[in-house]
């Protein structure tokens, strides 16, 4: 399976990340681990696997699902940084409106054609579930868990040898895990309304 890789692809170091784009936590990590790869002069690049919290997050695999078939056009990059850019209105509208902004076929994002997505941001999120993943942003550094601060100084002294910084259980703060069952029962359409702003809610996810 083709993964999503920033960076240059045999750099020294990689980064996965788990993340979910309804996640504030994850919105504000982005920007960080793009100047992580943009600033590692071809050391560091980043994997990026879907672990949508539909649960917490009723846009979130919508969302994921747009991404991917972005992705069949050559944009998941900018898609995926749209998305979070613009977290707080992920709906079937929206996500059409992003990806014909990026000169995509908006059509193909969203509704049927999305679902043929689906076994790929659930083989994501399988693949998290066995590595211990229970909640985003989780960040895995050459296969060792990451559990230090998401700030670009402490990243780049994580990358830069020995993983101080590892640890076996997400930081404070973390979105909840969701399970596959529940995963399936949000394939179906959700309906357009405004959503929650969790980023207020004052409380860890």
């Amino acid at each position: 399976m083709k993964e999503h890789v920033r960076g240059a692809p045999d750099a020294a170091v990689t980064v996965v990340e788990y993340g979910d784009y309804e996640c504030p936590y994850c919105a504000a990590a982005a920007p960080v681990l793009r100047q992580l790869v943009d600033g590692s002069q071809g050391r560091v690049r980043l994997v990026f696997r879907n672990f949508p919290l539909a649960d917490k997050h009723p846009y979130a695999l919508t969302a994921a699902l747009a991404a991917e078939a972005a992705d069949a056009q050559g944009a998941f990059w900018p898609m995926h940084d749209l998305l979070f850019e613009r977290q707080d209105r992920l709906t079937d509208v929206a996500l059409r409106a992003y990806a014909d902004s990026l000169g995509l076929d908006g059509g193909l994002v969203v509704g049927e054609p999305a679902q043929a997505f689906g076994d790929r941001v659930e083989a994501d999120f399988a693949e998290g579930l066995a590595a211990g993943v229970e909640g985003t942003p989780t960040l895995f550094i050459d296969g060792v868990r990451y559990s230090g601060r998401l700030e670009l100084d402490a990243l780049r002294r994580a990358v830069g040898g020995g993983h101080s910084a590892a640890g076996s259980a997400p930081g404070p703060g973390r979105q909840r895990r969701w399970s596959l069952g529940v995963r399936r029962a949000q394939r179906e359409a959700v309906a357009e309304q405004p959503q929650d702003d969790d980023a207020h809610d004052g409380g860890g996810h």
